[in-house]
């Protein structure tokens, strides 16, 4: 509840700042810091990748009831990402050296905007990532109160910023880029304060708890870990510079546009997959794994139906809802943002399955193949658009590749590592969640059939969304135990009220 009360003032903040960033920066700068910030996108990827795999030892550890190797594993991390810090600021500081000399299709007067845009986010990747160890300690002992105060704070600083960049006379993008990379030194020393006061294995002393044993478990399971998401930020950032290559920074900002868009939408799910990824791996180290498996299907079920609720009238009323939200609408964006989201839809199916099979440990065979489908799709992009393929053509690939088959990778690995069911799969989640989308979407299809586009067709179309999804899911989505939890959910609600 403290992640979704973060969501409801976090997400307004946020799209609001997008308005007001991109009518300040324009569509062209907009652009650039879309491909330039890649970096941020690829912060997310490694600090997720990063996070997850701390996180697991730490909720393990916490399942065992083991104090003393939970204090070990925080200063095993603490090492592990300092140095993994250094080396990825090596890394982007040569990679930037590449990137402005013949790779980003950059208009010639904004070289030196977009490096400084690029230097401050290498500043901004440092600290998140030395971070890590303390953000994977608060989601093992699943405090998500002060997690959600620190999401609020940040995007309020996020806002001040934009306001900034809006009445400021100096080069806005250069502003914009230097003040966001500052936000996370305010957060990041908060969040430092806060572990080494609250929890007790935040001890930090590598030469006393320092364990080699645990440091080769840990950096053999991070660098699969690693390699697998590392794989997932060289093609989705990859397929951005190939768009960039071919079509230039414009429609980079239709992306930016439509991550945006989705990245809100997934909020809702991902909350929920916060708070639940530690009960799947505390359950697997406890040595529970009926109650592991249980918990992983009940996440995608839930995950998939938190963001199908609000994709499907997203999805219908599109062109109404950016044409609203921003002022200028950049081409193609409306397209991109929808199929972006069919492509989420098909991901949150089976992410926690992901999750499962970390909480289980092994996961070499799995990172292999899932980073080979992560490439897969740049090399293709390139020689399709080489030959003058459609823009399209990018989420097309993305949801065939990214979406559906390594949908199918997870679902096969569950089974072969975890035990998991293919029947249970297809009768208790497949089925009833693609059921309860197809004719909920056919629902909220009606009003486009008989009215134009205005404020009224899209409240009819939410409406009609929301509670045809509700009802469908509760009576083919949910089991009979579920169905009772939430009578006795309401029963409750209603004593208290009557109180």
């Amino acid at each position: 509840m403290w992640l979704y009360a973060k969501m409801a003032i976090t997400m307004f903040i946020s799209l609001y700042t997008t308005r007001l960033i991109l009518n300040a920066l324009g569509v062209v700068d907009f652009g650039i810091y879309a491909i330039v910030g890649g970096a941020i996108g690829m912060l997310g990827f490694l600090n997720g990748a990063m996070s997850s795999a701390t996180q697991r030892f730490m909720s393990y550890a916490e399942g065992q009831g083991n104090q003393e190797k939970k204090i070990g594993v925080f200063n095993v991390s603490v090492v592990i990402h300092l140095c993994l810090a250094f080396v990825i600021v090596v890394v982007l500081i040569i990679a930037g050296l590449v990137y402005f000399n013949g790779i980003l299709n950059i208009p010639e007067n904004r070289i030196l905007a977009a490096k400084f845009v690029y230097g401050s986010l290498i500043f901004s990747t440092f600290l998140t990532v030395i971070n890590v160890p303390y953000e994977a300690v608060m989601n093992a002992h699943e405090n998500m109160r002060y997690y959600a105060l620190v999401g609020i704070l940040e995007s309020l600083l996020k806002l001040t910023v934009a306001f900034v960049c809006v009445s400021t006379n100096y080069d806005k993008l250069i502003v914009y880029g230097i003040l966001m990379a500052c936000i996370p030194v305010v957060t990041l020393s908060i969040m430092k304060v806060y572990c080494h006061k609250r929890y007790s294995e935040c001890i930090l002393n590598p030469f006393k708890y320092f364990r080699k044993d645990l440091a080769k478990e840990m950096l053999g399971f991070t660098g699969w870990n690693f390699f697998g998401s590392a794989s997932s930020l060289v093609g989705n950032y990859g397929n951005g510079l190939v768009l960039n290559h071919f079509y230039g920074s414009a429609l980079n900002a239709a992306t930016g546009v439509a991550n945006q868009l989705n990245g809100q939408l997934l909020v809702f799910s991902n909350n929920m997959l916060k708070a639940l990824n530690p009960v799947i791996t505390k359950s697997e180290g406890a040595g529970n794994r009926v109650d592991m498996l249980k918990y992983a299907t009940l996440g995608c079920k839930y995950s998939f139906a938190l963001f199908a609720f609000f994709a499907i009238p997203f999805i219908l009323e599109m062109d109404f809802i950016q044409h609203k939200w921003l002022k200028n609408v950049p081409a193609w964006a409306i397209l991109f943002a929808q199929l972006q989201i069919v492509r989420n839809l098909i991901e949150q199916l089976t992410i926690p399955y992901g999750s499962a099979i970390a909480a289980e440990g092994r996961i070499a065979k799995f990172n292999v193949v899932v980073s080979v489908l992560n490439l897969l799709p740049v090399s293709i992009l390139f020689i399709l658009f080489s030959k003058g393929f459609s823009p399209i053509t990018m989420y097309v690939l993305n949801i065939s590749i990214f979406g559906v088959l390594v949908a199918l990778v997870k679902v096969l690995f569950a089974h072969k590592i975890c035990g998991l069911k293919y029947s249970s799969f297809f009768k208790e989640l497949f089925l009833p969640s693609i059921t309860t989308f197809v004719t909920s979407f056919s629902i909220a299809f009606i009003p486009k059939l008989y009215m134009d586009q205005s404020w009224s067709r899209m409240f009819f179309t939410f409406v009609l969304s929301f509670l045809s999804y509700i009802s469908l899911f509760y009576f083919i989505c949910m089991n009979e135990n579920e169905r009772s939890l939430i009578k006795t959910m309401f029963y409750n609600l209603q004593v208290r009220f009557r109180r």
